[in-house]
């Protein structure tokens, strides 16, 4: 069956990806043929589209979708044609209106979570569960300070922790991104640009800082996320949407307070099976009882990806993007 496939040849911007059809192989030992019923846009596409992050080339993108089995290789146990599955990890080529999937990638979709929802909320999601429940353990004694917080991992992670009982710091580029996040409860809202951003954390937390920093922004954020911990805080990079972050020295750790400072990825905290499903279950357990709200605010076709990235890239997105193919 041929397929649409989203693919690049080069790396540069967005004018590299190509409008393709593939015809797809037939499920090997292991694999299952999902048909796409919408595709999760992450800023990780951006960087291996960029050539930030390289891939071997020529390259499929992306690496959340959701939608519904097609067919099944030899071995598959834990899943049957028609049933609704998702993923957020494994090989690149979410961005097409099919593709092959290793089984133990595949999650099952939940009743009463919609395919965008899934889509949506999959690599985003888990990639909230991990950094507010493992790489730090949060707790309703701690205040964060969450950079993009009106973002589509931002907004997860806003009500993630609020719902752990913590107070949130968040920081957004826009006066109509402050109240989306107020909606969700932000306890303190920051203006990019307008507001100085470690003077007024130190305000709000009577001169001490804040334990965690949570920073997906990089290079225009990093200053601001050091100067903004307490002695022995914990800063979280996990994102480059302003390109990378500086190299950080231990002697800045020491004189900084004795900082800690990680770079986690979702492949180190999902590297077997049960952890995989740990993730998922989480987050689907706060979709479940309305914890976890999923915003979709940008809708794009398949064939506008590229679209999809000039706007990702601008920083005018809100919340979720997703792909219909």
């Amino acid at each position: 069956m041929t397929e649409q496939v989203i693919r690049f040849y080069e790396t540069g911007g967005p004018e590299v990806l190509k409008v393709e059809s593939l015809e797809l192989a037939a499920p090997g030992p292991g694999e299952v043929r999902v048909g796409h019923r919408a595709v999760g846009l992450n800023f990780i596409d951006t960087y291996h589209r960029s050539g930030l992050y390289p891939v071997p080339l020529p390259s499929g993108l992306g690496l959340e979708a959701s939608g519904v089995v097609e067919a099944v290789g030899e071995g598959v146990t834990r899943f049957a044609v028609g049933d609704r599955v998702a993923f957020g990890s494994g090989a690149l080529g979410a961005y097409a209106s099919a593709s092959i999937r290793s089984e133990a990638q595949l999650l099952p979709i939940p009743e009463g979570v919609s395919d965008e929802a899934a889509a949506a909320i999959m690599l985003k999601g888990m990639t909230a569960a991990y950094l507010l429940t493992q790489t730090r353990v949060l707790t309703a004694d701690d205040t964060i300070l969450l950079h993009a917080a009106a973002g589509g991992t931002g907004l997860l992670m806003l009500q993630w922790a609020k719902d752990l009982g913590a107070r949130v710091i968040g920081v957004v580029g826009s006066e109509e991104k402050a109240e989306i996040v107020a909606r969700y409860g932000c306890d303190h809202i920051l203006l990019r640009g307008r507001d100085p951003i470690a003077p007024t954390v130190r305000e709000l937390t009577e001169g001490k800082g804040v334990p965690v920093v949570y920073d997906s922004v990089g290079r225009a954020t990093f200053q601001d996320s050091l100067d903004s911990l307490a002695p022995r805080g914990l800063f979280v990079s996990f994102g480059n949407a302003s390109g990378p972050a500086p190299d950080v020295t231990p002697a800045v750790l020491a004189a900084k307070g004795s900082l800690y400072f990680t770079r986690p990825t979702l492949a180190s905290y999902a590297q077997t099976r049960e952890e995989l499903e740990g993730l998922a279950g989480a987050v689907f357990e706060r979709v479940a009882r309305g914890a976890l709200s999923v915003e979709i605010h940008q809708r794009f076709p398949l064939a506008a990806a590229a679209e999809a990235h000039r706007l990702l890239e601008s920083g005018k997105t809100q919340g979720a993007t997703i792909l219909e193919p």
